[in-house]
């Protein structure tokens, strides 16, 4: 249909027009999401090479199991508490924070590697 002919149509020719097209476009979008949800079915199905059957069924959450990580063994403890330790990833306790903004060395804080800790005077400051 040309622009010339719509322009030329009366305003019910054209609601007329807009409510045919509309039912239409409703019709051909409800059949491909149908064969959409088909293929989507067909994918999913269990048994199939890279399927869902492994971990998202067992999450429930429809996402891939997480990677197994080695536990990190903590570096850094806080002479207060010696309970509370810091691997030394991620964002550092509020323990931590706070000991460095009062002039502390993150060096003070850390753990022996034979398992001792360290001395809480080794620099003649007494933690607070």
């Amino acid at each position: 249909m040309r622009r010339q002919d719509l322009e030329a149509m009366d305003f019910e020719e054209l609601w007329l027009l807009h409510e045919e097209l509309t039912k239409i476009l409703t019709e051909k979008i409800t059949a491909e999401k149908r064969e959409l949800e088909k293929r989507l079915a067909q994918l999913n199905q269990p048994g199939q090479i890279g399927g869902s059957e492994g971990g998202a069924a067992e999450t429930g959450t429809g996402q891939p199991p997480r990677r197994k990580y080695p536990k990190v063994v903590p570096k850094y403890f806080n002479p207060l508490q010696p309970t509370e330790t810091w691997s030394g990833r991620g964002k550092q306790p509020r323990w931590l924070v706070a000991a460095l903004q009062s002039g502390h060395t993150l060096e003070e804080f850390r753990i022996r590697d034979n398992g001792e800790s360290s001395d809480r005077n080794a620099s003649g400051r007494e933690h607070s």
